[in-house]
């Protein structure tokens, strides 16, 4: 055989080789971004993990667990597209998490065009418990974690250490409360006013939805309310939750409300993690960091930032 011949046939091989890996390649990210596998029609329960606290960052690259709203909402949109799904259950395992995100991710559960089943495992409690409220049912192991209904706003003032270990920290601002609640002070009583009118605002927020999506008297949630934990038992007498059971009872009880009737297939839809999500993820702290203002974000690498505002 020639040389040329030789290497026509190289190449033809390679480009064969290269052809495939392509096509292997989409197929991967084709099954990988929609997470279903298309059954029979409508026999299919699609599960969305919720694990981790609720905010607008990724996992980052320090281990963090993070649930954005975003992955919920596509992985609600994936489930609501596939012909083959009937009914979502959330596998809630969530501490709570920042007001806005926790609040998209009960918009989304609300607005399901499908079938919505939570079943929290170890813990639902404070905007992971707001996001499950609409929820077409609610289950919890009897040993769960959930309520912890109310808002919280944690202020560190360091200004004691800063001046022990010698550290001289300044601001150069425009506007009067422009650092207010920065480590290196503490909060003036007109500070602490406006910061727990605006607590207390979310607060009543939160007691109005719950009354709301479950069909409560805002009289009765108050009392309920005030930052309480129950047990999942607990949690069903006080109808903050329907019924208690396991994972397996949580999805029985989506493919009825389903329509399935007999078997049924199961699919996880997880998120996947781009480099734009984390570069976008980063670029979201940058920004709030500034908002901050500019001695939190100086801060932010060496100490735990002296602001933190969460539905927990």
């Amino acid at each position: 055989m020639s040389k040329n011949n030789q290497l026509f046939l190289a190449i033809l091989g390679g480009g064969a080789l290269i052809v495939i890996v392509f096509f292997l390649a989409v197929l991967s990210i084709i099954g990988s971004g929609t997470g279903i596998i298309s059954g029979d029609f409508g026999d299919t329960v699609a599960i969305i993990p919720v694990q981790g606290e609720i905010g607008y960052t990724q996992s980052d690259i320090l281990g963090g667990s993070v649930v954005t709203p975003q992955s919920v909402i596509d992985g609600i949109k994936q489930a609501e597209e596939d012909s083959s799904v009937s009914a979502i259950v959330l596998d809630v395992n969530s501490p709570g998490g920042t007001p806005v995100a926790s609040e998209e991710i009960m918009n989304a559960v609300n607005n399901s065009k499908k079938p919505v089943v939570v079943w929290i495992s170890d813990a639902g409690t404070s905007g992971a418990y707001l996001a499950a409220t609409p929820a077409d049912k609610i289950y919890a192991s009897p040993s769960s974690i959930v309520g912890s209904i109310g808002v919280i706003l944690s202020i560190t003032d360091l200004s004691s250490l800063y001046q022990k270990i010698g550290v001289n920290q300044y601001s150069i601002k425009a506007g009067e409360y422009k650092d207010m609640g920065a480590s290196y002070r503490d909060l003036t009583p007109e500070e602490t006013k406006m910061l727990q009118e605006m607590v207390n605002e979310d607060y009543e927020y939160f007691i109005r939805m719950v009354a709301e999506n479950r069909n409560l008297d805002i009289n009765y949630v108050r009392t309920i309310a005030e930052g309480k934990i129950y047990t999942g038992t607990q949690a069903k007498k006080l109808k903050l939750i329907d019924e208690t059971g396991d994972r397996d009872d949580a999805i029985d009880a989506a493919a009825k409300l389903g329509g399935i009737r007999g078997e049924y297939n199961i699919v996880t839809i997880t998120p996947t993690e781009t480099l734009s999500d984390i570069l976008t993820g980063y670029s979201a702290n940058f920004a709030y960091s500034l908002g901050k203002g500019i001695g939190s974000l100086l801060n932010q690498d060496s100490l735990e930032s002296s602001v933190d505002y969460n539905i927990h």
